[in-house]
């Protein structure tokens, strides 16, 4: 994917706000985002959230309007989903508190250690190359750092059911079948 073709354009964008709500570009909304942060401060942290094709710009906001983050920043690689959040945050008074990134895929553009939570909801499944996001996102948080992190394609524990690894397969989406620690 390049900055010439971004999957979401403005008319993808507004489609898929109507289907899961203002800011948000997937289901699951506030209340996930809530059910993956439960129980974690972060007030007075530094927090990346990456790729946040869940959202336009809503989910970054929402955490900084809910827990209340020192400050947040966003990342994607897509420039027009980074354009409209950088819109909303503006007009949610948001705009010294939040900040918004755009970069290719890869490597992320911020120096060790930087961030005390990364958060990342629904874009996981997107990147093909696991180990190097991994790599990356380990790379980025200070010593002692979370990530925590939701998809909305699959919500158990257990293996896809046919139709879905069909639907994945076809999307050219991959999970990582092993656990992190």
């Amino acid at each position: 994917m390049t900055e010439a073709e971004p999957e979401y354009d403005d008319q993808h964008m507004r489609f898929l706000e109507l289907l899961w709500g203002d800011g948000y570009l997937s289901p699951g909304g506030p209340a996930e985002v809530e059910r993956v942060l439960s129980g974690i401060e972060l007030s007075g942290k530094r927090v990346l959230d990456l790729g946040f094709v869940g959202g336009s710009g809503g989910i970054t906001l929402f955490i900084a309007e809910k827990f209340h983050p020192k400050q947040i920043v966003g990342f994607d690689v897509e420039l027009p989903v980074i354009d409209r959040a950088r819109r909303r945050a503006t007009k949610a008074g948001l705009a010294g508190q939040v900040e918004f990134t755009q970069g290719p895929p890869g490597h992320l553009p911020f120096p060790d250690e930087s961030f005390d939570l990364v958060f990342s909801k629904d874009a996981m499944v997107h990147i093909a190359d696991k180990d190097a996001i991994f790599a990356e996102i380990f790379r980025v948080l200070k010593p002692g750092g979370m990530f925590a992190a939701s998809d909305w394609l699959i919500s158990h524990d257990g293996a896809p059911s046919a139709d879905m690894q069909s639907y994945i397969a076809a999307e050219g989406f991959s999970f990582v079948s092993q656990a992190l620690y």
